[in-house]
């Protein structure tokens, strides 16, 4: 069944396609909820929430744009909704206070799997992680950031110079270890 047709199909409240448009996209979100997230449970909870609001907004959908990209949207919005829920984790810093510290090694990457990464990006401080997210891997710009995240674009910046310096620094520690 195509996306249209899927949606469709929700919309009129059809269960069979309701459940295989979770399935068809629960596990790919689940990874976008985890990289936002602590722990899987959180991930898990930020999933099924995101899931409510796919399904409430569904008639919504205008088939302008892929399924998958609309649905990211709302699992990125409703993670960062719980963050914003649980925690006060960025403050305005200027980003002249950003330290870099400057290091590449090209195999450390080739040689992680993706849950090392994954990993590595979860043991961030949720201020870098989260600008991390949404700037590196989401595509968000860093006005957009700020915006949607109530911060300064300075601070949006520095968070994610930071977060690349913090992995860097942790890639650099990984390296010496092999």
């Amino acid at each position: 069944m195509d996306d249209a047709t899927l949606v469709k199909e929700c919309v009129k409240g059809n269960a069979k396609a309701q459940h295989m448009l979770f399935e068809r996209f629960s596990r790919k979100m689940l990874g976008v909820c985890l990289r936002y997230s602590k722990k899987l449970e959180e991930a898990e909870d930020v999933l099924q929430d995101g899931f409510i609001k796919v399904f409430s907004n569904l008639k919504d959908f205008t088939n302008e744009g892929s399924l998958e990209g609309w649905i990211r949207r709302i699992m990125v919005n409703t993670a960062l909704d719980a963050i914003r829920k649980n925690t006060k984790f960025l403050k305005d810093i200027s980003i002249d206070a950003v330290d870099f510290q400057i290091g590449n090694n090209d195999y450390t990457i080739e040689k992680m799997n993706a849950e090392d990464l994954l990993s590595l990006i979860n043991s961030m401080p949720e201020g870098y992680k989260v600008v991390f997210n949404m700037y590196a891997i989401e595509g968000y710009k860093h006005n957009d950031i700020a915006t949607t995240l109530g911060i300064s674009e300075s601070t949006s910046k520095s968070q994610y110079l930071r977060a690349k310096a913090y992995l860097r620094a942790k890639l650099e520690l990984i390296s010496h270890e092999r």
